[in-house]
Order: structure tokens, then C-alpha cells, then sequence
């Protein structure tokens, strides 16, 4: 986006109200940063630049989005929690959430370094294998407890949320399975397709066209409940009691930012998402839902999936790469 400096005009001194005595400019008084942890071309881009474009002139400040990619998300997340110019946001996935589990050295603690904002989308994880592959989710179970280890899945990498999230599975379900981790999505929906793994769990949005195409089918969702874009798939849930993982965003202020800043962002926010809103159908149309409720649910969702991603790494004993 380029941003344009206006050109004021000279007005008399005299017409300008003194301000009182330690007052400060209404915020914002200066652009504002929407830091994004991760490569540009991810789903956080979407909700991101269209914040952009609909906030800059409601804010009444250019609204500036930046990627600050680096160790799976720790570099922009830190960047974000030590800014002190008080316009710093990070919108993030919940890799915010699994990285203290995985990482001592992250430099930051996301429950006490950053303001929750509000949850910007979320989207399930769907368990898909080739069409061939095991027909429902109830003989991928029975098969993967008759034969541990046997077969195989792709992730995104190791301690990645598609990583994660199969060995929660495992873990609920008591079946064992071999790991193999990829770079990128896209490698592993074609590892999948050429019989090089036989399973893999990611964002809906990831095997969308294969589904339709009938080249990969869609065993679970790993929603509590059952997605309406994929009404006919059961929830992991149904054959694993309580079992649920999705991919969210959320938004987080930098300490710095004002309450009234917060208060400002998770309000104009919350207008961008009615039911009829452009912004609502384009990530409905990817299989995920779009939120912003608020700070407090993205604070409950982080309180309550710290500990969680902590102790599944624990237990497997999960090294990151």
C-alpha cells in the first residue's frame, strides 16, 4: 500500500485550542503496525490486509502490515512484545500458543507480554488420505491400532501445529504413528497424492480442491463439532471423546499500546464482521470462520492451550528442529 502525505494548509496560529495542561493526543497519533510472525503468502494475510484497507481511514492513520518471519514465528512475536511505541500489533496463529512448550529460550511470555485483542479466525484441521486410502475415520483407527507405526504422516515440520495436532491424536486415541515432516504445505498434499505418506492433518483450505476433485478424502475434522462446509465428515471428537485442535489467529496488542488503543482496535474490528460482510463470506469461502469476539476469548484460548501444546510436547518429547 502507499501512503501519501497531505498537504495542510497555513492556518493562523491563533486558531488552534490550546491543549490542557499533560493531555495527549488521542491515540492513534501515529501509524500503526499490524506485525504478522510469518512469510507473506500464509492465511493470516487475508484477514490482515483487509484490516488494512478498512481501518486506515476509520483510524484516521495508515495502517501498515509487515512480515517479520523467523523461528516458526518467535522472531515477529518478540519483536511485537518488546515495542514501545505504543501502534504495535501481532496478528499470529497458535503457534503463539504451542512455542513455549517447544522453546526456552523464546525472550517473551505470551500470556503476560502482549494484550489480547480478540481472535481473528479459526479453522479446523481435517485428516485426509488418498482416495484409496481407509474409508471412514473409524477403520483408519482400527487399522493404525492393529499395525503401530505403519503408517505414516506429513507435517509441516517438527513441533509445527499440523505436527501437534496428529500426536494429540495419537496420544487421545492410543495409536502410534510415524512422523514425516515436510517444508510446506504444498509438499506434503503432493507427498500425500504420490503415495508417499499415507495421511496428513492441516488447514482445510490445503486439500480443499483435491476433496472436490475426489483425488483425497476427508476421514475427520478436528472441530468439537462437525464443519458445515464438510457436513457429511464426522468430528475427530465422535470416535475420541473430547478430542479438539484448530488452527486460530488472534490479534495481540504490545504492551505499550494503550488500554483505549485496545479497546479502539477490538471495537473497529468487531464492525468488520457482520454476518453479511464481505470479509465474513471470503474466509468462510476457505473453510474457516471468522470471530472477533473480543480480548477476553482470545485470552481464555490462550490461558487454556499454553499448558495444553506444553504437555503433549512433554510427553512425546518433542526436540524442534
Amino acid at each position: 500500500m502507499t501512503l501519501t502525505r497531505r498537504r495542510l494548509g497555513v492556518v493562523p496560529f491563533a486558531t488552534f485550542a490550546a491543549p490542557a495542561l499533560g493531555q495527549t493526543a488521542p491515540w492513534p497519533n501515529r501509524p500503526v503496525r499490524l506485525i504478522s510472525p510469518f512469510a507473506p503468502g500464509g492465511p493470516q494475510d487475508l484477514p490482515a490486509r483487509f484490516f488494512v484497507e478498512a481501518l486506515t481511514p476509520k483510524l484516521g492513520q495508515p495502517v501498515v502490515f509487515d512480515s517479520r518471519a523467523g523461528a516458526g514465528g518467535a522472531v515477529g512475536i518478540q519483536y511485537v512484545a518488546q515495542a514501545n511505541d505504543g501502534h504495535s500489533f501481532l496478528i499470529t496463529s497458535t503457534a503463539i500458543a504451542t512455542l513455549p512448550g517447544l522453546r526456552r529460550d523464546l525472550g517473551f511470555d505470551p500470556i503476560t507480554d502482549l494484550q489480547p485483542v480478540t481472535l481473528v479466525m479459526q479453522s479446523p484441521f481435517t485428516l485426509v488420505v488418498r482416495a484409496n486410502g481407509p474409508r471412514d475415520f473409524a477403520s483408519f483407527l482400527a487399522q493404525a491400532k492393529a499395525d503401530p507405526n505403519r503408517l505414516t504422516f506429513g507435517s509441516s515440520g517438527v513441533g509445527s501445529s499440523t505436527h501437534l495436532t496428529m500426536t494429540m491424536l495419537q496420544q487421545q486415541a492410543g495409536i502410534q504413528l510415524t512422523h514425516v515432516p515436510y517444508r510446506g504445505s504444498q509438499l506434503i498434499m503432493n507427498a500425500l497424492l504420490a503415495g508417499d505418506i499415507d495421511c496428513f492433518s492441516g488447514d482445510v483450505s490445503i486439500p480443499l480442491e483435491h476433496l472436490r476433485a475426489g483425488t483425497a478424502r476427508c476421514l475427520a475434522v478436528t472441530t468439537a463439532a462437525r464443519l458445515p462446509l464438510l457436513a457429511d465428515v464426522p468430528a475427530v471428537a465422535e470416535q475420541v471423546p473430547g478430542f479438539e485442535a484448530t488452527l486460530w489467529y488472534g490479534l495481540f496488542a504490545a504492551r505499550s499500546v494503550p488500554p483505549e488503543g485496545v479497546q479502539r482496535m477490538a471495537g473497529e474490528l468487531a464492525a468488520l464482521g457482520g454476518a453479511d460482510s464481505d470479509l465474513r463470506r471470503r474466509i468462510a469461502a476457505t473453510g474457516a470462520e471468522l470471530m472477533l469476539d473480543g480480548p477476553a476469548p482470545l485470552a481464555a484460548r490462550l490461558r487454556r492451550e499454553v499448558p495444553q501444546w506444553a504437555a503433549v510436547v512433554q510427553q512425546a518429547g518433542i526436540k524442534p528442529d
